[in-house]
């Protein structure tokens, strides 16, 4: 291998693999335990693996990722644009959406990683919170900040940053083309869940590119 490639390709040690090697395994349990004690359970194998591969994603790249270090003004900045882009990308995403039918509180117990979802619906909005997307588009968010804090420090970080944040748009871009807007009806179906194979392909691409820091 190139000593180049060779520098910013991830190693994994013993004790790496041991750790996610037990994470993996929860996850296997849990969601065997949901099909063994649930009712309504989904026939897609896959309904059970794309909120995992979301949430060990976004782990994996926030644990990975170190911000730079800048002055507290860029810091707040890239704070504030985290956030505005968890805001966006969270309406297109379904965590949330401006109208509601005022039924209050609900939760939906859901496959593992889906759910269990808290719902608020009130008359002007409606809260959605699938726990994969808010672990996902959370990392997103965090993801976009720290590459904002690397855009500051360097003209080549801040080309790299430009480029990676192309992909900022693309799970908001996704997420609206298949017109999966998370609403509470849809809590109760998952028969759409080929569309989350595209959503979830461009998410892990994503995270990919927000994480790969070749200046460093």
């Amino acid at each position: 291998m190139h000593p180049t490639i060779e520098r910013h390709v991830p190693t994994l040690d013993a004790a790496t693999l041991l750790r996610w090697g037990a994470v993996v395994n929860a996850e296997v349990l849990v969601t065997l335990a949901y099909v063994l004690l649930s009712p309504n359970v989904p026939t897609d194998p896959l309904t059970y693996v794309y909120p995992w591969v979301w949430v060990n994603v976004a782990l994996w790249a926030v644990l990975r990722v170190r911000p730079t270090s800048t002055s507290r003004r860029v810091r707040w900045a890239a704070a504030a644009v985290g956030v505005a882009y968890f805001a966006l990308v969270g309406y297109a995403g379904g965590l949330y959406h401006l109208s509601g039918a005022g039924l209050g509180f609900s939760m939906h117990w859901l496959p593992p990683g889906w759910g269990p979802a808290p719902v608020y619906s009130a008359s002007a909005f409606t809260v959605v919170l699938m726990p994969f997307k808010v672990v996902g588009y959370a990392a997103l968010a965090y993801l976009v900040a720290v590459t904002v804090r690397d855009a500051s420090a360097s003209a080549l970080s801040g080309v790299v940053g430009l480029v990676s944040c192309v992909s900022c748009t693309w799970p908001v871009l996704a997420t609206l083309a298949t017109g999966l807007f998370g609403s509470a009806s849809a809590l109760s179906s998952l028969a759409m869940t080929r569309a989350y194979g595209v959503s979830t392909a461009v998410f892990v691409v994503s995270v990919l590119a927000l994480t790969w820091r070749p200046t460093r």
